[in-house]
């Protein structure tokens, strides 16, 4: 039986994807994780998306802010930097012809 592979598919967009998910604005992780499951993507867990949205902080492309709740534990909320609105386009744009190459490739195995 062939090994299901996009667990490792994944991995190499997935910080695209998240920039992606904050262009309607600034979000959580929870609700990033749930807007990327309802994409059709899986379940992204904790200790895959938050060292992400760390990493992604670092290299100014998302802001955070830390906002104390009311009721139950604070959020973090994420949002695009200027440079994360550059990147993603300018990344995203590679990512769709990289696609498209893909895309080629596989027509060729009649893959449907």
């Amino acid at each position: 039986m062939a090994t299901d592979r996009r667990a490792s598919w994944l991995k190499g967009v997935l910080d695209l994807l998240v920039l992606a998910s904050l262009t309607e604005g600034e979000n959580y992780g929870y609700e990033i994780a749930k807007t990327l499951a309802g994409a059709g993507l899986g379940q992204i867990r904790g200790g895959t998306l938050y060292p992400v949205l760390n990493r992604l902080e670092e290299a100014g492309l998302v802001a955070a802010e830390f906002r104390a709740t009311e009721r139950g534990p604070g959020r973090r909320y994420y949002s695009l930097t200027e440079e994360g609105h550059r990147t993603l386009e300018e990344q995203g744009r590679l990512w769709l012809a990289f696609d498209d190459s893909v895309r080629a490739v596989l027509s060729k195995g009649k893959i449907e």
